[in-house]
């Protein structure tokens, strides 16, 4: 990392940025005393420190992102906790699926840590952890859901939309976190993850599905959304569906990718993920969140 080339193209963008931050030569000592792997990785947040000392206060929409986005890993974490520990997961998985879901779950606690501590390193609050009843039934633990822990068949189905919901989410919030390219690194870095985690586990359930034949899987599932399939079994299509809603879209930036070179609808819809905005993830969300 050439800690001279940074500070040139900050002065050509700011040349008033050094006299924020006393001088150029001492933001230039306190980066030197971060190296090696660690100080690599807290790099972002050190950048995000200075800025915020530079410039004061992060915006208001941008730490209300990071607490949603907070909100959801909560959410995922949890459901990971309970699941993998459940009886449904331990008695069917078998070896290399429960250490799929363990490490599923592990990310997800990490991705809580490190959400609280972007957060609080922003000097704001991070939002406390809300009761959770995955069910879908708000609080009366008789949703859609209901036996979740004990049938791995819907424990993969509901992480295979609770996955699917949080890559478009990510996505949907990238153009509130444009402007701080901090927290867009680190959120976008969360977003990779997530989408691996919901290629990953939908061929879970594609093999599975190819073993059992169990009517709770629809169609060959792919690693990717085709138009706007969720390959889940009719008990639960009315819950999960807008999870996929607006995924079948065909049509990029003015062009109907359908209408070149003859790629049909579902090749075009499969090749480009769209994204939700916070009030339809608020909606999908909302069946698993206690009052």
């Amino acid at each position: 990392m050439n800690l001279q080339n940074i500070f040139s193209e900050i002065e050509k963008v700011d040349a008033d940025v050094y006299d924020r931050l006393d001088t150029r030569r001492s933001a230039m000592k306190e980066f030197a005393k971060f190296t090696g792997k660690a100080a690599l990785a807290s790099m972002p947040l050190v950048l995000g420190s200075m800025f915020k000392k530079a410039y004061g206060q992060t915006p208001t929409d941008v730490l209300a992102t990071l607490q949603f986005a907070l909100t959801l890993e909560y959410l995922e974490g949890k459901f990971y906790q309970i699941g993998v520990a459940g009886p449904g997961v331990q008695a069917n998985s078998g070896a290399a699926g429960l250490a799929a879901l363990t490490k599923i779950r592990d990310h997800e606690a990490q991705h809580v840590a490190f959400l609280k501590s972007v957060i609080s390193s922003l000097g704001a609050t991070p939002t406390p952890e809300p009761k959770f009843d995955f069910t879908g039934g708000k609080g009366s633990n008789m949703g859609p859901f209901l036996g979740w822990e004990a049938n791995y068949d819907v424990f993969l189905a509901m992480s295979q939309a609770f996955e699917d919901t949080g890559v478009r989410a990510y996505k949907g919030a990238a153009g509130t976190l444009i402007n701080n390219k901090v927290v867009l690194t680190a959120a976008l870095n969360i977003h990779s993850v997530e989408a691996r985690h919901a290629s990953h586990v939908r061929q879970m359930r594609r093999a599975r599905g190819l073993a059992t034949g169990s009517p709770a899987y629809v169609g060959d599932i792919k690693p990717w959304i085709n138009l706007n399939e969720s390959n889940i079994g009719a008990g639960f299509q009315a819950a999960v569906q807008p999870s996929y809603n607006g995924e079948e879209l065909t049509v990029q930036n003015g062009i109907n990718i359908a209408q070149v070179g003859g790629v049909s609808n579902v090749a075009a819809s499969a090749s480009f993920d769209e994204p939700l905005s916070r009030a339809a993830v608020l909606m999908i969300v909302d069946p698993f969140i206690v009052p």
